[in-house]
Protein backbone atom coordinates (compact mmCIF):
# COMPACT_ATOMS: atom_id res chain seq x y z
CA UNK A 1 0.00 0.00 0.00
CA UNK A 2 1.32 3.82 -0.36
CA UNK A 3 2.43 5.14 -3.77
CA UNK A 4 5.84 5.13 -5.42
CA UNK A 5 8.83 7.49 -4.15
CA UNK A 6 9.23 8.88 -7.68
CA UNK A 7 4.97 10.81 -6.26
CA UNK A 8 5.96 11.53 -3.04
CA UNK A 9 7.77 14.55 -4.01
CA UNK A 10 7.89 16.31 -7.38
CA UNK A 11 9.58 19.30 -8.34
CA UNK A 12 8.23 21.16 -11.49
CA UNK A 13 10.60 23.53 -12.93
CA UNK A 14 9.46 26.71 -14.08
CA UNK A 15 10.26 29.16 -16.85
CA UNK A 16 13.35 31.53 -16.63
CA UNK A 17 11.85 34.04 -14.08
CA UNK A 18 8.79 31.61 -13.01
CA UNK A 19 8.65 29.98 -9.85
CA UNK A 20 9.15 26.14 -9.50
CA UNK A 21 6.52 24.09 -7.99
CA UNK A 22 6.92 21.72 -5.09
CA UNK A 23 4.64 19.11 -4.28
CA UNK A 24 4.76 16.60 -1.57
CA UNK A 25 2.53 14.06 -1.38
CA UNK A 26 2.59 11.85 1.91
CA UNK A 27 1.14 10.54 5.02
CA UNK A 28 0.67 12.90 7.72
CA UNK A 29 2.63 13.60 11.01
CA UNK A 30 2.82 16.48 13.87
CA UNK A 31 4.93 19.79 12.22
CA UNK A 32 5.23 18.08 8.75
CA UNK A 33 4.56 21.46 7.38
CA UNK A 34 7.37 23.23 9.64
CA UNK A 35 9.73 20.29 8.36
CA UNK A 36 9.04 21.15 4.70
CA UNK A 37 8.98 24.69 4.99
CA UNK A 38 12.47 24.71 6.91
CA UNK A 39 14.39 22.40 4.33
CA UNK A 40 13.18 24.62 1.06
CA UNK A 41 14.24 27.92 3.35
CA UNK A 42 17.88 26.02 4.03
CA UNK A 43 18.36 25.88 0.19
CA UNK A 44 17.99 29.25 0.00
CA UNK A 45 14.83 29.27 -1.71
CA UNK A 46 12.08 31.95 -1.51
CA UNK A 47 8.38 31.05 -1.01
CA UNK A 48 5.86 33.16 -3.25
CA UNK A 49 2.92 30.85 -2.62
CA UNK A 50 1.76 28.17 -0.66
CA UNK A 51 -0.75 25.56 0.03
CA UNK A 52 -1.92 22.91 2.51
CA UNK A 53 -4.18 20.07 3.04
CA UNK A 54 -4.97 17.11 5.00
CA UNK A 55 -7.42 15.24 6.61
CA UNK A 56 -5.56 13.60 9.90
CA UNK A 57 -3.72 11.03 7.76
CA UNK A 58 -2.65 12.12 4.11
CA UNK A 59 -0.98 15.79 3.66
CA UNK A 60 -0.66 17.06 0.43
CA UNK A 61 1.46 20.61 0.54
CA UNK A 62 2.45 22.60 -2.78
CA UNK A 63 4.49 25.46 -2.92
CA UNK A 64 5.73 27.58 -5.51
CA UNK A 65 9.50 28.65 -4.96
CA UNK A 66 11.86 31.01 -6.49
CA UNK A 67 16.20 31.26 -5.38
CA UNK A 68 17.34 34.01 -3.69
CA UNK A 69 19.24 35.81 -5.33
CA UNK A 70 18.20 34.58 -8.36
CA UNK A 71 21.27 33.30 -9.36
CA UNK A 72 21.77 31.05 -6.82
CA UNK A 73 22.49 27.06 -8.17
CA UNK A 74 20.40 25.00 -6.46
CA UNK A 75 20.98 21.27 -6.26
CA UNK A 76 17.17 20.19 -6.71
CA UNK A 77 17.88 16.36 -7.04
CA UNK A 78 19.46 17.21 -3.03
CA UNK A 79 16.53 18.89 -2.29
CA UNK A 80 14.39 16.50 -3.53
CA UNK A 81 16.36 13.84 -1.37
CA UNK A 82 15.96 16.20 1.92
CA UNK A 83 12.42 16.48 1.57
CA UNK A 84 11.68 12.42 0.98
CA UNK A 85 13.57 12.13 4.32
CA UNK A 86 10.75 14.12 6.71
CA UNK A 87 8.24 12.47 4.97
CA UNK A 88 6.65 9.51 6.87
CA UNK A 89 6.61 5.89 5.29
CA UNK A 90 3.89 5.58 2.94
CA UNK A 91 3.78 1.76 4.81
CA UNK A 92 2.11 3.09 8.00
CA UNK A 93 -0.35 4.10 6.31
CA UNK A 94 -1.52 0.25 6.89
CA UNK A 95 -1.72 -0.19 10.66
CA UNK A 96 -4.20 3.32 10.16
CA UNK A 97 -6.81 1.37 8.22
CA UNK A 98 -6.15 -1.52 10.30
CA UNK A 99 -7.40 0.35 13.67
CA UNK A 100 -9.53 2.86 11.96
CA UNK A 101 -12.72 0.51 12.25
CA UNK A 102 -12.34 -0.71 15.79
CA UNK A 103 -11.62 2.62 17.68
CA UNK A 104 -12.79 5.98 16.27
CA UNK A 105 -10.27 7.62 18.83
CA UNK A 106 -6.43 7.28 19.51
CA UNK A 107 -5.84 5.24 22.94
CA UNK A 108 -4.41 8.19 25.59
CA UNK A 109 -1.01 7.20 27.64
CA UNK A 110 0.23 8.62 30.68
CA UNK A 111 3.45 10.18 30.84
CA UNK A 112 4.99 10.79 33.98
CA UNK A 113 8.51 11.64 34.70
CA UNK A 114 10.66 12.87 37.62
CA UNK A 115 13.42 14.94 37.51
CA UNK A 116 15.62 18.03 38.51
CA UNK A 117 14.25 21.16 37.00
CA UNK A 118 16.34 22.87 35.14
CA UNK A 119 15.66 26.64 32.40
CA UNK A 120 14.09 24.83 28.75
CA UNK A 121 13.40 21.76 30.41
CA UNK A 122 9.45 21.83 28.46
CA UNK A 123 10.98 22.92 25.23
CA UNK A 124 13.60 20.05 24.98
CA UNK A 125 10.76 17.67 26.45
CA UNK A 126 8.50 18.40 23.86
CA UNK A 127 10.23 18.31 21.24
CA UNK A 128 11.61 14.79 21.58
CA UNK A 129 7.89 13.86 21.81
CA UNK A 130 7.16 15.96 18.29
CA UNK A 131 10.43 13.97 17.06
CA UNK A 132 8.60 11.04 18.47
CA UNK A 133 5.53 11.79 16.94
CA UNK A 134 3.42 11.42 20.28
CA UNK A 135 0.90 14.27 20.00
CA UNK A 136 0.18 16.37 23.65
CA UNK A 137 -3.23 16.60 25.10
CA UNK A 138 -2.92 17.93 28.26
CA UNK A 139 -0.36 18.89 30.49
CA UNK A 140 0.39 19.01 34.29
CA UNK A 141 3.57 20.49 35.86
CA UNK A 142 4.33 20.58 39.34
CA UNK A 143 7.56 21.86 40.99
CA UNK A 144 9.06 21.32 44.45
CA UNK A 145 10.56 23.72 46.48
CA UNK A 146 14.02 21.67 46.09
CA UNK A 147 14.29 21.98 42.44
CA UNK A 148 12.97 19.05 41.34
CA UNK A 149 9.72 18.76 38.91
CA UNK A 150 6.99 16.18 38.53
CA UNK A 151 5.14 16.45 34.45
CA UNK A 152 2.24 14.55 33.80
CA UNK A 153 2.03 14.16 29.70
CA UNK A 154 -1.30 12.80 28.71
CA UNK A 155 -0.37 11.70 25.14
CA UNK A 156 -1.48 9.97 22.14
CA UNK A 157 0.86 8.22 19.58
CA UNK A 158 0.31 8.71 15.66
CA UNK A 159 1.80 6.05 14.74
CA UNK A 160 -0.46 3.37 17.25
CA UNK A 161 2.62 1.49 19.11
CA UNK A 162 2.83 3.14 22.65
CA UNK A 163 1.13 0.08 23.69
CA UNK A 164 4.45 -2.01 22.26
CA UNK A 165 7.39 -2.63 24.89
CA UNK A 166 9.60 -1.51 21.68
CA UNK A 167 8.06 2.06 20.96
CA UNK A 168 7.83 2.40 24.81
CA UNK A 169 11.60 1.97 25.77
CA UNK A 170 12.34 4.36 22.60
CA UNK A 171 11.08 6.86 23.93
CA UNK A 172 12.39 6.04 27.45
CA UNK A 173 15.69 6.12 26.02
CA UNK A 174 15.58 9.43 24.01
CA UNK A 175 14.02 11.33 27.03
CA UNK A 176 16.84 10.12 29.41
CA UNK A 177 19.18 11.26 26.53
CA UNK A 178 18.00 15.13 26.24
CA UNK A 179 17.45 15.14 30.80
CA UNK A 180 20.19 13.07 31.33
CA UNK A 181 21.47 12.41 34.70
CA UNK A 182 18.12 14.88 36.34
CA UNK A 183 15.83 12.04 35.40
CA UNK A 184 15.02 10.73 38.49
CA UNK A 185 12.27 8.24 37.12
CA UNK A 186 10.17 8.07 33.91
CA UNK A 187 6.76 5.64 32.91
CA UNK A 188 4.38 5.26 31.02
CA UNK A 189 0.57 4.19 31.60
CA UNK A 190 -2.46 3.77 30.02
CA UNK A 191 -4.81 6.23 31.31
CA UNK A 192 -8.13 3.56 30.08
CA UNK A 193 -11.33 5.28 28.45
CA UNK A 194 -12.40 7.49 30.73
CA UNK A 195 -10.36 9.69 29.25
CA UNK A 196 -11.69 11.60 26.61
CA UNK A 197 -8.61 13.28 24.74
CA UNK A 198 -10.79 15.49 23.09
CA UNK A 199 -12.12 17.03 26.27
CA UNK A 200 -8.36 18.76 26.36
CA UNK A 201 -8.75 20.01 23.18
CA UNK A 202 -10.16 23.31 22.86
CA UNK A 203 -9.85 26.51 20.19
CA UNK A 204 -7.29 28.40 20.16
CA UNK A 205 -8.02 31.73 22.37
CA UNK A 206 -6.62 35.28 20.94
CA UNK A 207 -4.37 35.61 23.63
CA UNK A 208 -2.82 32.26 22.32
CA UNK A 209 -2.73 33.67 18.88
CA UNK A 210 -1.31 36.57 19.90
CA UNK A 211 1.29 35.56 22.27
CA UNK A 212 2.62 32.82 19.49
CA UNK A 213 2.43 35.39 16.15
CA UNK A 214 3.20 38.66 17.34
CA UNK A 215 6.02 40.39 17.20
CA UNK A 216 6.16 43.34 19.74
CA UNK A 217 8.69 43.97 22.42
CA UNK A 218 8.16 44.87 25.80
CA UNK A 219 8.80 48.81 26.95
CA UNK A 220 11.91 47.62 28.43
CA UNK A 221 13.26 45.82 25.73
CA UNK A 222 12.10 48.44 23.39
CA UNK A 223 14.26 50.78 25.16
CA UNK A 224 17.38 48.31 24.88
CA UNK A 225 17.58 47.53 21.63
CA UNK A 226 17.18 50.37 18.71
CA UNK A 227 14.19 49.41 16.69
CA UNK A 228 15.28 49.79 12.74
CA UNK A 229 12.72 50.67 10.64
CA UNK A 230 11.59 46.97 9.41
CA UNK A 231 11.29 46.02 13.03
CA UNK A 232 8.91 48.56 13.45
CA UNK A 233 6.58 47.51 10.86
CA UNK A 234 7.20 44.26 12.16
CA UNK A 235 5.22 44.91 15.24
CA UNK A 236 2.23 46.28 13.41
CA UNK A 237 1.70 42.73 12.62
CA UNK A 238 -2.12 41.49 12.67
CA UNK A 239 -3.35 37.99 14.13
CA UNK A 240 -6.85 37.63 14.29
CA UNK A 241 -8.76 34.37 14.36
CA UNK A 242 -11.94 32.78 14.19
CA UNK A 243 -13.44 30.10 16.00
CA UNK A 244 -17.31 29.55 15.00
CA UNK A 245 -16.10 27.91 11.58
CA UNK A 246 -15.50 24.69 13.80
CA UNK A 247 -15.60 23.27 17.24
CA UNK A 248 -12.78 21.99 17.05
CA UNK A 249 -10.82 23.85 14.71
CA UNK A 250 -9.92 27.41 14.88
CA UNK A 251 -9.42 30.13 11.90
CA UNK A 252 -5.93 32.03 11.73
CA UNK A 253 -5.56 34.96 9.43
CA UNK A 254 -2.07 36.60 9.72
CA UNK A 255 -1.32 39.98 8.01
CA UNK A 256 2.23 41.30 8.21
CA UNK A 257 5.55 42.25 6.41
CA UNK A 258 7.33 39.82 4.09
CA UNK A 259 10.58 38.73 5.62
CA UNK A 260 13.05 35.82 4.40
CA UNK A 261 12.20 32.61 5.72
CA UNK A 262 8.35 34.11 6.73
CA UNK A 263 6.66 31.00 6.21
CA UNK A 264 9.15 28.85 8.50
CA UNK A 265 8.69 31.28 11.52
CA UNK A 266 4.87 31.05 11.16
CA UNK A 267 4.64 27.11 10.94
CA UNK A 268 7.65 26.58 13.66
CA UNK A 269 5.46 28.00 16.67
CA UNK A 270 2.42 25.75 15.60
CA UNK A 271 4.91 22.61 15.89
CA UNK A 272 6.51 23.76 18.81
CA UNK A 273 2.73 23.71 20.51
CA UNK A 274 1.75 20.52 19.15
CA UNK A 275 -0.85 22.51 17.20
CA UNK A 276 -1.29 20.76 13.88
CA UNK A 277 -2.66 22.30 10.68
CA UNK A 278 -5.54 20.86 8.70
CA UNK A 279 -5.25 23.66 5.69
CA UNK A 280 -3.22 26.55 4.65
CA UNK A 281 -2.76 29.09 1.82
CA UNK A 282 -0.26 31.24 2.09
CA UNK A 283 0.47 34.20 -0.54
CA UNK A 284 2.72 37.50 -0.84
CA UNK A 285 1.09 40.73 -2.07
CA UNK A 286 3.00 44.08 -1.99
CA UNK A 287 4.79 45.03 0.98
CA UNK A 288 3.52 42.21 3.02
CA UNK A 289 2.76 38.76 3.09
Amino acid sequence: MGVPSDDVVLIRRGKEGEPTEVTVNCPDKAGLGCDVCRIVFDFGLYIVKGDLSTDGIWCYIVLWVIPRPATLIVRWSNLRDRLLSVCPPCSMLHRYYQTSAPSATSSVYLLKFFCLDRKGLLHDVTQVLSELELTIQRVKVTTTPDGRVLDLFFITDNLELLDTKKRQEETYAQLRAVLGESCISCEIMSVGPEFDCHQSITSMSQEIAEELFTSELSDREAHTHALSPELSKLKKASVTMDNTLSPSHTLLQIHCVDQKGILYDLMRPLKDCNIQVVSFFFVLVPQSC
